[in-house]
């Protein structure tokens, strides 16, 4: 896997990650070019599960500078594309109360094709992230102490 196009920060901060799957994005020309160039935003998006597969919303891609009249709406309702297995598997685990699909990264893969990491999430309550926030400086209080021991 090489290095993520963006990545979608608040999800491991707002949600408990249960499950994760890589799936396919149906993109046009001028959008896989606004890709590589790194201008795309997964904040606040989300995936549902249509008759038609699997669709993310809210994910905005910036307009490519150079497709002129070719480009397409920055905020449209983009297919993901997953076996019918697959989608089977989320239908089922996502129906239960409270859990929602999230995306977690985009980046290419190794043949060049654009990829979406897509997880299975549970919200978290407020104490839960202060928890996150109690554990994190813990442990950033043990390493600054065995840093200073070292020398």
């Amino acid at each position: 896997m090489s290095k993520p196009i963006t990545t979608n920060r608040k999800a491991h901060r707002d949600y408990h990650i249960l499950e994760s799957i890589e799936c396919g994005i149906e993109l046009k020309g001028s959008e896989v070019k606004s890709l590589r160039d790194g201008k795309m935003n997964l904040d606040d998006s989300f995936a549902r599960i249509d008759p038609q597969g699997v669709t993310l919303y809210n994910s905005h891609i910036s307009p490519y500078a150079q497709a002129s009249y070719l480009n397409v709406d920055p905020e449209r309702p983009r297919r993901l594309l997953l076996h019918h297995s697959q989608i089977e598997r989320l239908l089922g685990n996502s129906t239960q109360k409270g859990l929602t699909l999230i995306p977690l990264k985009a980046y290419f893969n190794d043949r060049g094709l654009a990829k979406i990491e897509l997880a299975l999430c549970k919200g978290k309550r407020l104490y839960d992230k202060r928890q996150d926030l109690r554990r994190r400086d813990a442990d950033l209080e043990i390493r600054r102490a065995l840093k200073g021991k070292r020398k």
